[in-house]
């Protein structure tokens, strides 16, 4: 039995030897080449990791995970097609027909294309998203009509946490604009409305005072990167003149700045004799003669 076994394998080896070896040499060959490939990007991924100095923890994470996705899809990426080539050329080996798996692969392909074709547009949008840092992890970000903190980018979602604390999974091929409002800076435009007797000048005055007197403020100051700037007159309201005043900031201390100012400058107001208006309603009321 063993030597009827061993015969038969000499015949086939003594027919087939060249496809025999040509075909284990290509396999061998991808795997030595995808072997190559994964520690080439895993010494890149390490050298670029070993090179992030940066203080801030949450950048580190960020940076850490963009470059963990584009080392992950570029890894597919080159198996897909090593081992695409690998098969095609064992194929040839071997005198097997390519036009059936063509046609077969073209028919599963638009199927598949057809089924899928959101998810393949979504592992797009992300990988793009990756490739051009649109917006971080941390950031606080407007992407298809939700608002919230940057929690994750993956490659076919991103995910947010909205201030009431809700995670929102947002699928990356939905996402058209992307409006990041903690870039390098942020600024903080305040509109004060304060009734039409009212000296401007002296009210513009006082509004850019009590700005400047904010970004002064040992415990606030950091937060400022420029002067505050009065821009003036911005609208002559139904009820109420409107004075516009521009603060540049810190990345992400719009909002801690805007309500702080906002309490420090009612007070004022209030200790100036400067009125904050609101809408007025007048009833007239007809009596009808009997």
């Amino acid at each position: 039995m063993g030597e009827a076994i061993i015969d038969t394998l000499s015949d086939i080896w003594r027919g087939k030897g060249f496809e025999i070896t040509a075909t284990i040499g290509t396999i061998i060959a991808a795997v030595v080449v995808m072997a190559i490939v994964r520690r080439s990007l895993t010494r890149w991924r390490a050298r670029v990791a070993s090179r992030l100095t940066t203080s801030e923890a949450q950048e580190d994470r960020e940076r850490g995970q963009r470059l963990s996705t584009l080392t992950d899809v570029a890894r597919l990426i080159i198996a897909v097609v090593v081992w695409s080539v690998v098969v095609l050329t064992i194929m040839g080996l071997w005198g097997i027909p390519m036009a059936p798996l063509f046609a077969v692969g073209t028919t599963v392909g638009i199927a598949v294309g057809f089924g899928a074709q959101d998810a393949v547009r979504d592992v797009i949008a992300g990988f793009l998203i990756l490739l051009e840092d649109q917006y971080s992890i941390g950031d606080v970000v407007s992407i298809a009509g939700v608002d919230g903190s940057v929690e994750a980018i993956k490659l076919r979602t991103t995910v947010l946490r909205d201030l009431e604390g809700n995670l929102h999974h947002v699928p990356n091929g939905q996402i058209q604009v992307a409006s990041n409002r903690t870039p390098d800076f942020s600024r903080y435009v305040a509109d004060i409305p304060v009734a039409y007797g009212t000296d401007l000048d002296h009210a513009m005055a006082i509004i850019l005072d009590e700005a400047r007197a904010m970004a002064e403020d040992p415990e606030w100051r950091r937060k400022f990167l420029t002067e505050p700037e009065m821009l003036g007159i911005n609208e002559l309201g139904d009820s109420s003149v409107i004075i516009r005043v521009l603060m540049t900031l810190a990345a992400e201390e719009r909002w801690s700045v805007k309500r702080e100012f906002l309490r420090r400058l009612k007070r004022r107001l209030d200790d100036e004799g400067i009125e904050i208006p609101f809408a007025y309603l007048n009833v007239i009321v007809q009596h009808e003669d009997r």
